[in-house]
């Protein structure tokens, strides 16, 4: 049995690396990043725990098929981020009746990071702002929904959004730009307001 603190110690390249040698190796970078990967389908998709954890099981078990071709000039993370990514679009495409939701949680910075961008006064309710924020973010456009989750709530950078969503940095500022407009857009022409 591998020791968590000797996972700890590694970087995700190195644990790449051991797993290439020693499959035993791989429930590292599953521990690593399970949490997080979790949070970013529920938040995505708003599917069921069960529903992520096939999700995740399929994407984990992609990534080890393919790690051989993994490329390490890119970063672990985005890669298996993009990974999962694709199986939670299959898997709505597999679903396609059913409509999305986006989870966004009560303690979320989402409160700043997107509100902000309508003015919103700091002391709003948050748990109310929060379903507002939902709301809003449900009615978007996919492509634009995804990369505000990705920057927003997930804190992912240019540079691993590209990498997640596989297109060039420049469509991706544009896509974020585009995105926080039609946000405000929606809030303003649905009247909803980000406060009570």
């Amino acid at each position: 049995m591998i020791e968590h603190g000797h996972c700890a110690e590694k970087t995700d390249e190195e644990l790449v690396a051991l797993t290439l040698q020693d499959r035993e190796m791989y429930a590292c970078l599953i521990r690593r990043y399970e949490a997080p990967l979790a949070r970013y389908v529920w938040r995505i998709s708003g599917y069921s725990d069960d529903d992520i954890a096939d999700i995740l099981q399929n994407a984990f078990i992609s990534a080890y098929r393919n790690l051989n071709d993994f490329d390490p000039s890119l970063k672990f993370s985005s890669w298996l981020y993009r990974i999962a990514h694709n199986e939670t679009i299959s898997q709505h495409r597999k679903r396609h009746a059913r409509p999305q939701t986006i989870a966004v949680e009560e303690g979320d910075d989402v409160f700043e990071l997107l509100a902000s961008e309508v003015d919103v006064v700091r002391d709003a309710d948050r748990k109310m702002t929060a379903r507002r924020i939902r709301e809003v973010l449900e009615t978007m456009d996919p492509k634009y929904r995804d990369v505000l989750v990705l920057k927003f709530l997930e804190d992912k950078d240019y540079r691993e959004i590209s990498d997640i969503l596989q297109k060039p940095m420049g469509t991706i500022a544009t896509l974020i730009n585009r995105a926080k407009k039609q946000f405000r857009e929606r809030v303003e022409a649905g009247g909803i307001l980000l406060t009570n």
